[in-house]
């Protein structure tokens, strides 16, 4: 049996797309934890950032003079801290080499505004949050002017970032371990689902091969369950229809069987006075003459007939029985032409001899059919042409009529298949080549139909030494 790919296997598919949606999903998660738990660290470092520097900034904004001096301008920088920057129109207080790092995007903002203003940027790979805030000078009646100080600081946000990196590592970590995990629970639920469709599957083949007892006990209350209800029930239709067709073609055989053997001694009877009314149709009357021929050829027709339905029968029942032995089937084929008086219509090409075993009498008859369908339906000149392989005999049959009908070809061994409706009528019972291909199939052998250039053709193959000879059953 071929191999499927691996990856066409429903178990395979089904551990792949539950893994693939195991994996994305986790990357979703770790993506989305990610960025929620990054973007909620540096909101919150930012916020503290801010807060510190509001609260630096207001506890020492009303002990300011007015306007400043640098002295001034120098304490609110130390307040602050590292890295900032106090500004008063000409007067700076810098501290750090980072305040560089201020835009001037940010400087507008705080000269225009009255509010604390952030700023995220990355330098140099390195990220950075940037605060700047205008002192404000809040009067008796609440109302608040700029004093004209700007105040601005630069936080590093490495740590921060850090801390991210660690959160998505250990997401990451989390996501890998889930992997294998997602993968056994894969094939547990594979297997529990992939369970019952094995077994249907087994159950199919079991019927497709001859077994019409099989069945598959259907497991839970599932679609599966339901399915192989479904398959069983179908089973169990098939196989009461097979049964009642087993027995409605056993009770034909028989009823052929029957009659065939039932009208054999009455057609004796008829058979030996038509014989005698043969001999006595040259005194009689033209009219009478014509009417006693006509019943002279009908009841042999009618003896051939239930000659062939008889032998059909046996082969039916298998009571067909080879008698070998060895043999010239070149002479056997020429001793079958001579007998019906065919040597001088028929052109035979062969070696001198070809020794076989085989059944003579059975290949006298396959010879007569073929050749006698030839002669009838085909144009001359029919040949018979005879040769020998190694291990088989090859006999066929070719006429130089207009050929068989593409529709006739599948259909041309069926029993009492005519592909005339007009030669209904004809001598030929409909039996004679499916008798033919039950003959060379007894003898283990085959036997076909094709079109030629010029005409039909049938070629019987039989085997030179057949193993079993005698038993069709045993075959």
């Amino acid at each position: 049996m071929t191999r499927r790919p691996w990856l066409r296997g429903l178990r395979a598919r089904l551990l792949v797309a539950f893994v693939l949606v195991t994996v994305l999903g986790a990357v979703a998660a770790v993506w989305s934890s990610a960025g929620s738990a990054g973007g909620a660290l540096v909101t919150s470092y930012q916020r503290q950032v801010t807060r510190t520097i509001g609260d630096q900034i207001g506890a020492i904004a009303p002990q300011l003079t007015y306007p400043p001096d640098q002295g001034a301008l120098d304490r609110l920088r130390a307040t602050v801290g590292a890295n900032a920057l106090v500004v008063y129109g000409d007067l700076r207080s810098a501290d750090g080499v980072d305040t560089g790092l201020i835009t001037d995007e940010l400087r507008l903002a705080v000269r225009t505004g009255d509010r604390l203003v952030t700023q995220r940027t990355v330098v140099d790979g390195e990220p950075w949050l940037l605060v700047g805030t205008p002192v404000m000078i809040t009067a008796s009646d609440g109302t608040r002017t700029p004093s004209g100080i700007e105040v601005y600081a630069v936080r590093d946000l490495t740590g921060v970032e850090r801390e991210i990196d660690g959160l998505t590592r250990s997401a990451i970590t989390t996501a890998a371990w889930a992997l294998p995990l997602s993968g056994l629970a894969a094939l547990l639920a594979a297997g529990s689902v992939l369970r019952p469709v094995r077994e249907l599957r087994d159950t199919a083949g079991r019927l497709a091969a001859g077994d019409l007892d099989a069945r598959s006990p259907p497991q839970g209350a599932d679609e599966l369950a339901e399915l192989t209800v479904t398959v069983n029930e179908m089973a169990e239709s098939v196989q009461t229809s097979m049964a009642e067709m087993e027995r409605m073609r056993a009770d034909a055989r028989r009823f052929a069987a029957d009659v065939s053997h039932e009208l054999r001694t009455p057609l004796s009877t008829l058979t030996a006075v038509v014989e005698v009314l043969a001999d006595t149709t040259d005194g009689m009357e033209p009219d009478a003459r014509e009417s006693a021929r006509m019943a002279i050829t009908e009841t042999h027709r009618l003896v051939r007939l239930v000659e062939d339905l008889m032998e059909v029968s046996r082969f039916d029942a298998g009571t067909a029985r080879l008698r070998v032995e060895e043999a010239d089937a070149v002479g056997a084929v020429r001793d079958s032409l001579r007998a019906r008086g065919w040597w001088d219509r028929v052109e035979l090409v062969a070696p001198e001899e070809v020794p076989a075993r085989l059944d003579r009498r059975r290949l006298d008859v396959v010879v007569a059919n073929l050749v006698g369908n030839a002669l009838r339906h085909g144009e001359p000149p029919v040949r018979v042409h005879v040769s020998a392989l190694p291990e088989q005999v090859r006999i066929a049959v070719t006429d130089s009529g207009p050929g068989l009908p593409e529709h006739v070809v599948p259909h041309v061994f069926d029993r009492f298949y005519k592909a005339d409706a007009a030669r209904t009528r004809t001598p030929g019972s409909g039996l004679g080549l499916a008798i033919a291909l039950e003959n060379a199939r007894l003898h283990g052998g085959d036997l076909t139909a094709e079109n030629t250039d010029h005409g039909a053709r049938f070629v019987l193959r039989l085997p030179r030494d057949p193993e079993e000879p005698g038993d069709p059953e045993e075959r």
